[in-house]
């Protein structure tokens, strides 16, 4: 039984899909549904994601939430524990910010520099809050931090602008601050991070679909390295389905990293570590090569 906040697209509908693959049930929350848009004005819908579930072999089940809207979420709970009893699998990936990129705090924007906040940090916090006491009533449970990065890589790199940057270290330190709370009740929470992300905005941004994402690379080199959805969510299905998952508590992962211990791959067979390769290629200015990186 799990929920997928916000799992309208990208890596959140990746993770969904995969869930079902697994045979989960997975309520999918979002803000944009095929009646209404979210601020992002993006096309993908809940709907779409919990029909996709249902084509994985899962359940999927969508429910419009605006996880910054404390009602909405304790609804959402109550209803799952009404239709459900259990939860098993909390993944919180809602985002869903307009981002400022490369600017200092004092001339960002400061209404959208603190709504970038909200929807990366408070949303994340008020769905654990009404989440967990449902989660913890059966061990086992698992609560995955989705971000940008690992603590390792953010620790040392100035990530996009001072708000973004600062949104992914809150979301990392919210996974060890859960993993400290959850433990005593048998739960595990990790931080989750995917490589360059072939999301339905970043295929768009490149004029490129999933079936041709390599075209891409002719003009950005290093999205050779690029991962498609379906690689982080086969990483949260290997930690689900893990008897051991407790390991990994209060721990910053990332996709790549998981595949060398599970063994899962991308759609197309490969394992890229986009982390690494970041760090010993990309940063570096060397060429674009990933031998030895996928």
């Amino acid at each position: 039984m799990a929920l997928v906040a916000g799992g309208t697209r990208g890596a959140g509908r990746g993770i969904a899909v995969q869930l079902g693959a697994a045979g989960a049930t997975v309520y999918v929350t979002g803000r944009t549904s095929g009646s209404e848009r979210s601020e992002m004005d993006r096309p993908e819908t809940i709907e779409e994601t919990a029909a996709l579930v249902d084509a994985a072999g899962g359940r999927g089940i969508a429910v419009q939430v605006d996880h910054l809207v404390p009602d909405r979420v304790r609804a959402l709970v109550a209803r799952i524990a009404s239709e459900q009893g259990a939860l098993h699998i909390l993944v919180n990936d809602i985002w869903g910010a307009e981002i400022e990129w490369d600017k200092p705090v004092w001339e960002s924007s400061l209404d959208t520099g603190l709504h970038t906040l909200r929807l990366a940090v408070d949303t994340h916090a008020i769905t654990s809050h009404f989440a967990l006491p449902l989660l913890i009533e059966t061990p086992g449970g698992l609560v995955v931090e989705m971000t940008d990065g690992t603590d390792e890589y953010n620790a040392s790199h100035y990530r996009v602008s001072f708000f973004y940057d600062l949104a992914k270290a809150s979301v990392n330190r919210m996974a060890f601050a859960l993993g400290h709370e959850l433990a005593p009740h048998g739960a595990t929470a990790v931080a989750l991070t995917p490589g360059w992300l072939r999301s339905e905005a970043m295929l768009q941004a490149h004029g490129v679909t999933e079936a041709t994402w390599r075209d891409a690379v002719a003009h950005a080199p290093h999205f050779a390295i690029s991962e498609s959805p379906a690689y982080v969510g086969r990483a949260v299905a290997a930690l689900a389905g893990d008897p051991e998952v407790a390991r990994w508590n209060g721990r910053s992962l990332s996709s790549g990293q998981l595949a060398q211990v599970y063994g899962f791959t991308d759609v197309d067979g490969d394992r890229p570590d986009a982390w690494r390769y970041l760090t010993e290629v990309q940063d570096p200015g060397l060429p674009a090569d990933v031998t030895g990186y996928r």
